[in-house]
């Protein structure tokens, strides 16, 4: 719900393939997540707060810390000490999480990965802050171009229909085409990929009499082969 609802994606396209690139890598995010429901002072009835701001992601956990730590310890390898050790368990045994106290590691490796900005921690009167700065790289890039809804268009140009007239050099199936275009909504795909190119004229069916056949294939037509020389160079 964070990256789908709060967040907004910078994206980018490396050929045909929409890449999309969050101010906080998922991985580091659900790690983070995944600590506070772990590590959390169930003795207090405050909420977890999660608050999402435009430079910056903040996490707020009542916790309690064992004897002698403070938040650099946890930034450094250290044993695992969960308060809450059957919930810790029930995550451990899903293959969720580490048993040795890696989480902050994990998180750290993740930003790195990304190159996004290493979270900071503080603990304050009992509250444990996770706080995400957003990288300057991602905040120029929301900056230069316009938003539609969640997501920040980086190339507008490349529509549903051209990303699937560059893919199809071949005759291929709904499902080829669906899986070459990692896209995992089949109605989603139909509707704004594979209807709309056929009813622009781009394509068409290799076997136009039987539309529902398990036969069927689609190929471009000679108004799709010009756009995809056009877009790709290639006839």
């Amino acid at each position: 719900m964070l990256l789908t609802k709060y967040m907004k994606a910078a994206i980018t396209y490396e050929d045909v393939l929409r890449i999309e690139r969050f101010p906080v890598p998922r991985e580091a995010l659900r790690e983070a997540i995944l600590n506070t429901l772990i590590h959390r002072d169930y003795t207090n009835t405050a909420p977890t707060q999660i608050r999402v701001y435009d430079d910056c992601l903040c996490i707020a956990n009542p916790a309690t810390l064992p004897e002698g730590w403070n938040a650099d310890t946890l930034l450094q390898p250290h044993n695992s000490e969960p308060p809450n050790p059957l919930v810790a368990g029930v995550f451990f045994r899903a293959g969720e999480i580490e048993a040795w106290g890696r989480g902050i590691q994990r998180i750290h490796e993740a930003c790195q990965q990304a190159g996004a900005p290493l979270p900071t921690l503080r603990l304050e009167a009992g509250w444990l802050w996770t706080e995400f700065r957003f990288g300057q790289d991602y905040l120029d890039a929301l900056a230069r171009r316009p938003s539609t809804g969640h997501m920040t268009v980086e190339n507008p140009e490349v529509t549903p229909e051209v990303r699937l007239v560059i893919m199809l050099d071949q005759p291929m199936t709904r499902r080829e085409l669906q899986e070459a275009l990692q896209l995992k909504d089949a109605k989603h795909f139909r509707k704004a990929y594979l209807l709309a190119s056929l009813e622009q004229g781009l394509v068409e069916m290799t076997i136009p009499d039987k539309p529902t056949s398990r036969l069927q294939k689609y190929r471009l037509t000679a108004k799709g082969r010009a756009l995809r020389a056009k877009q790709t160079g290639k006839a």
